[in-house]
């Protein structure tokens, strides 16, 4: 009983010494409790759409072939190693304006989000081009030497994928920047929209017009230069608190690039370092394999979408604790990060438990072969015993601590935890014990388990609370 009753305080379930309660007022939190359910419900909305979304363009590919399916798998293996320096960059973005609310300068906030908007196009543009231009050479080099139709297949989704870089990036940031002064709706219903047209574009382009990999990508890159497109024109309307437009009068300024950039680039590097890592992993699971790596895409899905409900509330509390901190409420930011990590507890056992009831019929439904699908049922239960013991702690409240500005402890935690447990072991595993696709999951929970720990005991510290953004 002592040892279950010190793990619910780790996990930040017990609210009790987390925080002083003599200095929170109840009828004057930043957040009342409608109000962080109208921030929340959207951005939980929003990441199940994009799970589910994901799932089915994964089931609609797999119709192509266990090569096609594979090919994608590959290459969005590095497109999301890209993808997470887009996200690190609009997470600096909401801290940073989120701060500035808090602080009621939203001329500041306006300012900082114009150099956002420089910042992040120019660095996508940067990485599309090298992207495109080294396709091939990156392909092999991460890749090494996989199936010919597998190889061709992941040079044309590479080419039109990386593409839409420089949209999907803008769209990032202009989320960030609606979420930061508390909207979280709008980001969800242009989402709704996008994926829905990508869905609609996956099945003209692959069962109408027969185009297989090149037909997913295309709709992949439209979808997202809508979304691109509509947020930024609905950011120049000046009835809200963050305004973007006159982009042509944009100069640098190098004193805010560089604040966004000391949260972006930390932040970066971790995302960047974790990318990394399942690359490295991802290039042990090929050798397996056809059917591993199918077995390995379909589960990869199904931890994405068993994780919604609290990545949701994750990216809600950087909203909600930036702004605390912005206006010098400390013990109350504290209070959140408890209270949403309870809330994210309770949304990841309700979704890990559907998610396993509905991963058999799934994977019957995308039409994967008898020996793929068992593998991935085998390791979808695992994950759903598994990660609500350790998940919340690991992911939900670092959210909290980088909202403050402790960004570079978060990054060294992270690096560390990530090579030394889940991609040494799982590769270990994999090559010298036999245990197949298992072994990254076996990594992985041990990464969670460790990096939780450390989360925890930082954030009951309170050495986080230390820092100044803005």
């Amino acid at each position: 009983m002592i040892m279950r009753k010190r793990i619910i305080e780790v996990m930040g379930i017990k609210t009790i010494q987390l925080y002083d309660k003599t200095k929170i007022n109840q009828a004057n939190l930043m957040f009342s409790r409608r109000q962080l359910w109208q921030l929340l419900i959207p951005l939980m909305i929003e990441q199940l759409l994009n799970a589910l979304m994901g799932m089915v363009d994964t089931m609609m590919v797999s119709r192509v072939g266990s090569a096609a399916i594979s090919a994608v798998s590959l290459v969005d293996s590095i497109n999301m190693l890209v993808m997470q320096v887009f996200t690190a960059l609009a997470a600096g973005a909401s801290i940073i304006c989120s701060q500035y609310m808090g602080k009621r300068d939203q001329k500041g906030c306006n300012e900082a989000a114009r150099q956002i908007v420089l910042t992040v196009t120019v660095i996508a543009a940067v990485l599309a081009v090298v992207c495109v231009a080294a396709r091939r050479p990156l392909l092999s080099l991460v890749f090494g030497s996989v199936e010919a139709d597998v190889m061709e297949y992941s040079q044309i989704y590479f080419l039109i994928t990386a593409l839409s870089y420089p949209f999907i990036a803008l769209f990032h940031a202009g989320s960030s920047f609606y979420r930061a002064s508390g909207n979280s709706r709008f980001p969800m219903k242009v989402s709704l929209c996008v994926n829905l047209l990508n869905i609609g574009g996956n099945a003209l382009l692959i069962f109408v017009f027969q185009w297989g990999v090149a037909g997913a990508a295309l709709a992949t890159l439209i979808s997202r230069i809508v979304c691109a497109v509509v947020v930024m024109w609905f950011l120049r309307k000046p009835d809200q608190p963050i305004v973007v437009r006159d982009y042509r009068t944009i100069r640098p300024d190098f004193g805010m690039i560089g604040r966004v950039l000391s949260i972006g680039i930390p932040s970066g590097i971790e995302n960047g370092m974790f990318q990394f890592g399942k690359l490295a992993i991802q290039s042990t699971v090929s050798s397996l394999g056809t059917t591993a790596i199918a077995a390995q895409a379909m589960t990869i899905i199904f931890e994405m979408v068993n994780s919604v409900g609290a990545s949701g509330i994750a990216i809600g509390l950087m909203t909600v604790v930036g702004q605390s901190i912005g206006a010098g409420r400390k013990e109350e930011a504290k209070y959140y990060i408890v209270r949403l990590a309870a809330y994210a507890e309770a949304a990841l056992i309700i979704n890990c438990l559907l998610v396993y009831l509905c991963a058999k019929p799934v994977t019957i439904l995308a039409g994967m072969e008898a020996e793929g699908a068992a593998i991935c049922l085998q390791m979808t239960l695992a994950i759903t015993i598994v990660k609500p013991l350790f998940w919340v702690p690991a992911f939900v409240i670092p959210h909290g601590l980088r909202s403050a500005g402790d960004v570079r402890f978060s990054m060294i935690t992270a690096t560390l935890t990530m090579w030394l447990c889940r991609v040494v072991l799982s590769v270990f595993l994999m090559r010298y014990c036999s245990s197949g696709p298992m072994g990254v999951w076996i990594g992985m929970f041990a990464d969670w388990m460790i990096r939780g720990i450390i989360f925890s005991v930082r954030f009951v510290k309170g050495k986080w609370l230390r820092f100044q953004v803005v």
